[in-house]
């Protein structure tokens, strides 16, 4: 139960960069903590399966240059691994006269990030490669694919247990402290000094400790006495499915024209590994950071989000947007309606409620989103000895081993390995 650097969080961020840990240093031990009996239970194993070309992002930021450098090697890690993925491609489709500008500015930035085979088509080019789709002008990108993530974050898991890595399930981290006997009385208080302890009591000793803990992130960051902003606010977004019968009318990814305010809002009509479709998602508030449907309620967690004012500030400066969102949330028929601006032959009688996913969304105390990766660590003998990966916004599972490449980079420096 000694390792020299533990990494928390099995998804796909924590498993991926623990495989790039052990692989830059085999004479070192490595573990995976993960609350979950099984490996990418929640955000991993509950996206859309997209593999993205970094169009969107910020040409220079990181995003842009993680999601380009990624895609290319998840489809070469694919192809070695022989895991089947589908390079269907992504139209995104203007379909009023004012988004024909920003769909252009978004050709530019995407050529900017050096996104292969990009192209802006017209209505006959959309219609020749999704024939039910109608728009005014495209950006066509060839490289979008699709993939099972979870598949994906099994397969690095592997490769970390091939190389000597350990993981152990079940094993929820409640507590992070130094060893009451790090000094010289113990050969392994002096080597091993940082405890953590699950929530059953259970211990392991190490020298350094990662976190890539995704809705949890700000949570363990206070157990280790660093700072817990900025905070993790959980959005559940909510998919519709098109019943198979249907499913001929979807070809590859079809995304509207994303509002600059909120990038990751608006209904997309995605095809998965297994043939179906996936419609939305919507973004409403979570009732509980693991809360998959409306049912699910945790009172503390609610209450720790609607308690901070950073929500508040957002919600107050955004409160149509809000609104519109829960309304489409709660009516089949408004959900439908955005569907049709792009494919007018879908009816409610074409989609049934399908599955959910949460999203760990990064809030600063001014209610700014926080769009871009943040690492922290602390001060004092723990604080010193830990890398909390606090926020890994999508798309992290397309980026993930460019991630796992600069948060290794990053814990060589801090940690001196």
């Amino acid at each position: 139960s000694t390792f020299d650097v533990a990494v928390v969080g099995a998804g796909i961020v924590g498993l991926a960069s623990a495989r790039e840990l052990v692989r830059r240093h085999p004479s070192l031990a490595f573990a995976v903590l993960e609350k979950e009996q099984e490996l990418a239970h929640h955000q991993s194993g509950h996206n859309s399966g997209v593999i993205h070309s970094g169009i969107y992002y910020t040409p220079g930021s990181l995003k842009a240059k993680l999601c380009v450098q990624g895609a290319a090697l998840c489809y070469q890690y694919c192809d070695q691994k022989g895991i089947p993925y589908k390079r269907c491609g992504k139209l995104i489709v203007a379909v009023e006269q004012d988004e024909i500008p920003r769909l252009k500015a978004l050709y530019e930035r995407g050529l900017q990030n050096n996104v292969p085979g990009l192209k802006l088509i017209g209505p006959k080019e959309i219609q020749a490669k999704e024939p039910f789709c109608r728009g005014l002008m495209a950006l066509d990108s060839p490289h979008t694919g699709i993939v099972d993530y979870k598949q994906v974050a099994q397969a690095y898991a592997e490769d970390f247990q091939e190389a000597g890595g350990t993981i152990l399930t079940d094993f929820e981290v409640a507590n992070m402290e130094m060893a009451a006997e790090s000094s010289s009385e113990s050969e392994d208080g002096l080597k091993y000094p940082v405890v953590v302890r699950s929530s059953k009591g259970e211990e392991i000793h190490c020298q350094h400790i990662v976190t890539c803990a995704g809705l949890y992130s700000d949570r363990l960051s206070e157990i280790s006495g660093c700072s817990p902003e900025p905070r993790i606010v959980p959005f559940r977004g909510d998919y519709l499915v098109l019943k198979p019968e249907k499913c001929y009318m979807v070809k590859g990814n079809i995304y509207p024209v994303p509002n600059p305010r909120f990038p990751f809002l608006g209904f997309h009509f995605t095809p998965r590994m297994d043939g179906s479709i996936w419609l939305g998602p919507n973004a409403v508030l979570a009732f509980k950071r693991e809360g998959y449907s409306w049912f699910d309620f945790h009172a503390g967690e609610f209450l720790d989000a609607v308690m901070y004012s950073g929500l508040w500030k957002l919600v107050l400066r955004n409160l149509s947007y809000g609104l519109s969102e829960v309304y489409r949330a709660c009516f089949l028929s408004a959900q439908v309606k955005e569907l049709q601006k792009f494919i007018p032959e879908v009816t409610t009688n074409d989609v049934l409620r399908g599955p959910s996913g949460v999203r760990a969304q990064a809030l600063d105390s001014d209610g700014n989103l926080v769009d871009d990766f943040v690492f922290d660590g602390g001060s004092g003998d723990i604080g010193s000895r830990i890398l909390h990966v606090r926020n890994a916004p999508s798309p992290a599972a397309t980026s993930s081993l460019a991630i796992a490449k600069m948060i290794a980079d990053e814990v060589k420096q801090r940690f001196e390995l």
